[in-house]
């Protein structure tokens, strides 16, 4: 049997109707995991879900719509998946939000609290949601998906960075916490991946030639390339790894 193999697992992951939470879902149900497939529109949704089952046979997938800004949508998803598949174990938290482009000195407090809370809140009820279920069966694996803006300044996204800093520490306590019930809690630090979310940061031309040509691998990511470290992070060949966030970024911190 590989280290890598998920045959039986349950994973959730948010924001998987597109972008890296579907490569990642798409890579976990590769594995033999069974997928809850979960953002804010069911019928986006119900599509990837369709898509995973077609390729990896039905069961592998179901279609869970869920806003994460909601506390009760996420309780109903746990709810539901336990219902729909057994309990939980391994836990994506991929969704957020970027509702500002530009200066932090323009933007209004609505907006940043909408970072603060769908960025990092939403993240902290998603593993209350997930740890006792794990902590009753003394294993688990949760992974946050944040960002290397977490690691440097940023002059157009900044409370988006703010935010994903957060998320380093929130990796650490819940770690701290919960590694004598056997549960790991890691996180991904992606660079910038061409994503939809991210187009802002993509869709120039010239913008893209020039970051590129300052990364070690002469391109930026593809949802495909955050899919393997989440893999890992979610199976038994990373059993001895908590509290960690890996960088996956073409090599644009070095």
């Amino acid at each position: 049997m590989s280290s890598f193999d998920l045959t039986g697992k349950v994973a959730v992951i948010t924001g998987s109707s597109r972008g890296i939470g579907r490569a990642i879902a798409e890579g976990l149900a590769a594995q033999g995991a069974r997928v809850v497939i979960s953002s804010r529109k069911q019928d986006a949704c119900e599509d990837v879900a369709a898509a995973i089952n077609a390729e990896h046979g039905q069961g592998s997938a179901v279609a869970i719509a869920a806003s994460i800004s909601e506390k009760a949508q996420l309780e109903d998803l746990f709810a539901q998946t336990r219902e729909r598949l057994g309990p939980v174990d391994i836990l994506v938290c991929n969704a957020a939000s970027n509702p500002h482009y530009g200066s932090m000195d323009g933007i209004s407090d609505e907006q940043f609290r909408k970072v603060l809370d769908n960025n990092i809140m939403s993240n902290h009820w998603l593993i209350q949601l997930a740890l006792p279920a794990m902590r009753e069966k003394g294993d688990g694996a949760i992974l946050v998906i944040s960002s290397i803006g977490g690691l440097r300044a940023s002059t157009t996204i900044g409370a988006y960075c703010v935010s994903k800093a957060a998320d380093f520490q929130l990796v650490r306590n819940y770690a701290a916490e919960n590694g004598k019930h056997g549960i790991r809690v890691n996180g991904i630090a992606p660079g910038l991946v061409k994503t939809d979310f991210a187009k802002a940061l993509w869709d120039d031309p010239q913008a893209l030639a020039a970051t590129e040509k300052r990364l070690a691998m002469r391109r930026i990511g593809k949802p495909e390339d955050i899919a393997g470290a989440a893999i890992y992070l979610s199976s038994p060949a990373a059993k001895w790894t908590t509290g960690q966030t890996i960088v996956v970024d073409g090599g644009a911190m070095i």
